[in-house]
């Protein structure tokens, strides 16, 4: 094997070489500069972020088992509804044309941008939508556009062909997403993608799969157990807003007593919040004495329910929302959002308050703004430090550092669960989607896996005063990932200790590739 000194390399001496030695220049030195930077960081870490580093390292087991096992795909089943999905985009495609030749008497392909801004800023003659690019502001007809413009007569009916056909065709890229020829589909995740410890993920190294963390969920019944085996996704229950109440707790208990600190943690442990917050929302709605939740779970806006979302509107609050802003992401009148955020902040006086130049009242986003003040970083409960470089009386600085403890919280919560069930080796993890975990197990053990799942993923955190806080989880069990309905006989059911179904059908395994396949590859 040539031996080359990187040393002496020069541009001309680099055009003299193969491709192949030109590459592997380039791995050499990225690696020896890797391992550079390694041994100029590891003298700054203190014992927090060592801490951090060490959990990252470990992660990479568990991670790399979900990377190159992948999920199995159920290719007769994904076939069906692909074609299904096809059919139903052709239909509203035909009837929008139909819409806009007879209606209008233009034409405009629903796929191109500049043909549907030509027809609604033009044709129709209506106030261009405009979003901020590198550029400045640009008319734009992306989904929050055409919600806008939906609020003009001749446009509406446009506006809901438009919206109906960009989810089904997102919905289409990903049944259509590249399978590996074993009927597998697989994710490449990435312990370092974001800032909160939250994993990110995307295609995987081979150009194949998607990002698995982000599949409708009316789509997950592609993905099948292997034969023998079933699946179970552990999920957090309302992790985001119960670390919110643990954070209150810890900040405020010792100074402000337990009837302070703890109203919204013991909201939150002590039943259903989001239909107690969505109560709170839409007083007039006919509530039920002893059903709340039915009445919680009515359509309120497309397929969304008030009880969803008042579970918006609660995470919009806790991480410093202004009623404008909430309103636009919601679909909830802006007065209505008022009347909730002051009542919402009355009950939980710990999160924070309606006026946001009281900086001296005692909430935890005051003190989310002094500790910005003060240190420029945030320690969440579990270690993890982060340093914000905004300024720290800019509200979009604020807001960021506020969303971050309870969200890492959660990411760090799943994570040490997720290295809990690598290291005991008993399942086989599958999927890591922020606040749950998919993993299948032979069916035959049950009884005695979920249970034990379960213990795994309870992380006790100690607070102030001995009170141990634990985020519960919610098990459900099937064959395959979507819940489980009458089309869907095989889906995920809760684990209530037993499950007396048996599998309905199972996957026949992908033909193998042939010898022409084989060599091309």
């Amino acid at each position: 094997m040539r031996k080359i000194r990187t040393d002496q390399l020069d541009v001309q001496a680099l055009a003299g070489l193969t491709a192949l030695q030109r590459e592997s220049i380039y791995c050499g030195l990225d690696n020896c500069v890797t391992h550079e930077v390694l041994a100029a960081m590891l003298p700054q870490l203190d014992n927090t972020t060592a801490s951090t580093y060490a959990f990252s390292r470990a992660l990479q087991g568990p991670i790399l088992e979900m990377t190159i096992r992948g999920l199995r795909v159920d290719l007769d089943r994904r076939d069906r509804v692909l074609r299904t999905i096809r059919e139903d985009i052709a239909n509203l495609s035909e009837g929008l044309d139909q819409i806009i030749r007879d209606g209008i008497g233009s034409d405009a392909s629903w796929r191109s941008p500049q043909q549907l801004m030509k027809l609604f800023y033009t044709t129709l003659n209506l106030t261009p939508i405009r979003h901020r690019t590198a550029a400045g502001m640009r008319p734009t007809v992306d989904r929050e556009a055409l919600e806008k413009l939906s609020v003009y007569f001749l446009a509406e009916p446009i506006c809901l062909y438009l919206l109906a056909l960009r989810d089904l065709d997102k919905k289409r890229q990903i049944l259509e997403t590249g399978i590996d020829r074993d009927g597998r589909m697989r994710t490449n995740f990435n312990i370092a993608g974001t800032n909160t410890g939250r994993l990110a993920s995307a295609i995987s190294d081979f150009g194949t799969g998607t990002n698995l963390q982000n599949i409708d969920r009316e789509l997950r019944s592609i993905f099948v157990a292997d034969p023998g085996h079933k699946l179970a996704n552990l999920d957090l229950e309302q992790a985001d807003a119960r670390n919110v109440g643990a954070i209150c707790w810890n900040t405020f208990v010792e100074a402000h007593g337990e009837s302070f600190a703890g109203s919204y943690l013991d909201a939150c442990e002590g039943g259903d919040l989001h239909t107690t917050v969505c109560r709170m929302a839409w007083q007039d709605l006919p509530w039920l004495a002893t059903e709340p939740r039915r009445v919680a779970d009515q359509t309120a806006y497309r397929s969304l329910s008030y009880r969803d979302l008042a579970k918006k509107l609660g995470h919009g609050t806790n991480y410093y929302g202004s009623p404008a802003t909430m309103a636009r992401h919601t679909k909830v009148d802006r007065h209505t959002i008022e009347d909730f955020q002051a009542r919402y902040f009355a009950a939980f006086p710990t999160i924070g308050t309606t006026s946001r130049s009281d900086h001296l009242a005692p909430n935890w986003h005051n003190s989310v703004r002094h500790h910005l003040k003060s240190d420029g970083y945030i320690t969440t409960l579990l270690g993890r430090r982060r340093y914000f470089f905004g300024r720290w009386n800019d509200d979009a600085t604020l807001r960021e550092a506020i969303a971050y403890e309870p969200q890492s919280l959660t990411a760090d919560e799943i994570d040490l669960g997720l290295l809990a069930l690598f290291r005991a080796d008993r399942v086989q993890l599958l999927v890591q989607v922020h606040d749950s975990i998919l993993f299948q197990y032979p069916e035959q053990q049950e009884s005695d896996i979920i249970p034990w799942a379960l213990r795994a993923l309870r992380i006790p955190i100690a607070l102030a005063q001995g009170r141990e806080f634990v985020v519960p989880v919610e098990a459900k069990v099937g064959w395959n990932w979507a819940d489980a309905g009458d089309t869907n006989v095989d889906g995920l059911i809760k684990w209530r200790g037993s499950d007396s179904r048996t599998r309905s059908e199972s996957p026949l395994d992908p033909k193998p590739p042939s010898l022409r396949q084989r060599l091309a590859a």
